[in-house]
């Protein structure tokens, strides 16, 4: 239903004459979805939704969703689809920062994303599935991850494509001393620990870090889990190797397996979350080694949380390190004119799409 909202109350609109409660709203939405999007007998349709409500409303929405059975999937033809499904704040952001891509990116996010999984060095990729060029394997949408074979042995590893592709670039080597902040639920961890990196993963909520030492048990993995505030972290003046920091941030890159975002963020989210990003990018910089490498990633589309942070990056003193096309296989076309990489939902469309991801490695001088 959050996936066609927008056309949805499109329907709904010529069969209300003014609006209903929010509660009484989403069971005509979810009544109207069942019956144009997934084909339920209308008795069954218009019932269930009835039932929903309060009794002073049941005649309403008996009454819209008969109307909304008489129109049929017909009612849907002919609409924005892109345009209406996609909040106004997100499509006015993502038309100024991609132009006409921004139908694309709306037409992805109604589509359900396929299961991406990372293995463990040696591990064999259960059946079923097809690697992609980046080296992740894609198995179709409604895989149970716990049904594959080798789950329950750590053999992999959730991780979207496009969120395999920071710990990717910043290309730790064996016994590097890394830091991987804002850890949790640590596919990125794995990912570091896994190449040799002697790694120290970073997370502030006692759940999350619960979970991540869930994940690298499963995993067999090691690292050393410390519950900290990455900003108020005291790391006893060590400096790191190697720092990977995945922002907290917004999420817009998500909606495809995330569809509440849109209706859980805001516009005045964004400035927030860009100023934490900032404030935990200076944090990082104290802790890098001179030479080493930074990597910054947010799993969000808005350019504040993304190439907006370019100019915080370069008052800290740190020098974008531009990423090379044979560093990320069949993704040249991400690779931002800055040297950072941008991936979007409508990339690898005919594979699946991936997240929405910005990315951005720096050297300290």
């Amino acid at each position: 239903m959050l996936r066609r909202a927008g056309s949805i109350d499109s329907v709904l609109e010529p069969f209300l004459r003014k609006e209903p409660p929010e509660t009484v709203r989403n069971a005509l939405r979810i009544g109207a979805a069942k019956l144009l999007l997934l084909g339920t007998p209308a008795h069954a349709a218009v019932g269930s939704a009835v039932d929903l409500v309060p009794a002073p409303f049941a005649g309403l929405v008996n009454a819209v969703l008969r109307k909304v059975a008489e129109a049929g999937p017909a009612a849907l033809e002919g609409l924005d689809a892109e345009r209406r499904d996609t909040p106004g704040w997100l499509w006015t952001a993502w038309h100024a920062a991609y132009g006409p891509a921004v139908r694309a990116i709306a037409a992805a996010h109604r589509i359900e994303a396929p299961l991406d999984l990372s293995l463990k060095p040696g591990a064999e990729a259960p059946e079923g599935g097809e690697m992609l060029p980046t080296g992740t394997w894609r198995y179709p949408a409604g895989t149970r991850v716990t049904e594959l074979a080798g789950f329950a042995e750590g053999a992999f590893w959730v991780q979207d494509a496009a969120a395999a592709l920071p710990a990717r670039l910043l290309a730790v080597r064996p016994g590097e001393r890394v830091v991987d902040l804002c850890a949790a639920p640590g596919g990125k961890t794995a990912q570091l620990a896994a190449a040799g990196a002697a790694v120290t993963a970073v997370e502030r909520d006692p759940k999350r870090a619960a979970r991540l030492r869930e994940n690298l048990t499963r995993l067999q993995l090691p690292a050393e889990l410390v519950v900290a505030d990455a900003v108020q972290w005291d790391a006893g003046g060590a400096t790191f190797d190697a720092i990977l920091l995945d922002a907290p941030c917004s999420a817009t890159g998500t909606i495809r397996r995330h569809p509440d975002v849109p209706y859980l963020k805001r516009a005045k989210d964004i400035a927030a979350m860009a100023e934490l990003q900032r404030v935990l990018l200076a944090a990082a910089a104290k802790r890098l080694t001179p030479g080493g490498r930074l990597v910054l990633a947010t799993c969000s589309l808005q350019a504040e949380e993304g190439e907006a942070h370019l100019a915080a990056a370069a008052a800290l003193g740190l020098a974008v390190d531009p990423v090379r096309p044979e560093e990320v296989p069949g993704l040249a076309e991400a690779i931002t004119p800055a040297g950072t990489l941008r991936t979007r939902p409508d990339i690898w469309a005919d594979r699946g799409g991936m997240d929405g991801f910005f990315v951005a490695r720096f050297r300290k001088p």
